[in-house]
């Protein structure tokens, strides 16, 4: 039996809900085996990051080492990548093991505000990383960042993405969650040549923690599995709204989202 296999480059959350917990819920959720290289661990919960502990970039090094020696993965995720040496680190073991089919989310900001990227690794992300990608997945905040345009409108998101693809992306989903309209989330999806979108209905909870996160993640499980990007991208997009919709409500903050449902539903449905 062929079993397809993703590697999460990311920050460990000690609440579960984002990072490489998240990832690899929802690798295992999607049927694909999961793998890990930790960059930071994180005292994190539902109220916030109350401390940030950087792996050494050598640490980090030997861990992609390791997988991509034994277990090389279909497709691979990074998430918080802290500084500019491990954004580096990471680049040069892309090249080192040829390996393709990378999704970046460039995480930058925690939902409570803390800040989980320095400022000087914003440039060396858009040099080393984002050219080596097969997509990136920034949410309306993040695109900002990365390319000088204020989003406002649907119009003012595509500008971002046309200029997200011109740093070297092959393709570029920029999430609706910080910007929803008319009681709409909108995922835009830019292929170089035409967008794509997907809607769903906003819901009105403050249990969104991790959804940046399980997105990208599910996004690479699809693609680790040989899917072409707009399918992953569809099943992405619906994993996050099933996570979103039947929320666990637990926490005192911003609460995880709910890695079960997309399969649990699926299941129902089938049935």
């Amino acid at each position: 039996m062929s079993i397809s296999k993703a590697l999460t480059i990311a920050g460990s959350d000690s609440g579960g809900g984002a990072g490489i917990q998240a990832d690899l819920k929802t690798f295992q959720e999607l049927d694909v085996y999961g793998m890990s290289a930790i960059t930071a661990v994180t005292a994190q919960n539902t109220l916030g990051v109350h401390g940030v502990y950087p792996l050494s970039v050598e640490a980090l090094g030997r861990q992609i080492d390791a997988v991509a020696e034994d277990l090389r993965p279909d497709a691979i995720k990074t998430g918080m990548l802290w500084s500019a040496e491990m954004i580096e680190e990471v680049a040069r073991k892309i090249d080192q093991y040829q390996m393709d089919r990378l999704i970046v989310d460039p995480v930058m900001i925690a939902k409570g505000g803390a800040s989980l990227l320095r400022d000087e690794s914003v440039a060396t992300l858009k040099e080393l990383l984002i050219p080596r990608s097969y997509a990136i997945t920034p949410n309306v905040p993040e695109a900002e960042a990365l390319t000088g345009i204020q989003i406002h409108t649907m119009d003012d998101r595509k500008r971002a993405a046309e200029k997200c693809i011109e740093l070297g992306s092959q393709h570029v989903i920029i999430k609706g969650g910080h910007q929803p309209e008319d009681e709409t989330i909108i995922d835009l999806l830019y292929d170089g040549k035409t967008f794509t979108q997907i809607s769903h209905p906003y819901v009105n909870t403050k249990h969104t923690h991790g959804t940046g996160c399980t997105f990208a993640a599910a996004l690479t499980a699809q693609t680790a599995k040989g899917h072409g990007i707009h399918a992953a991208f569809e099943v992405a997009a619906n994993f996050v709204r099933e996570a979103v919709e039947h929320t666990l409500g637990i926490g005192a903050g911003h609460g995880p989202t709910n890695h079960f449902a997309f399969k649990r539903n699926s299941l129902n449905t089938a049935d």
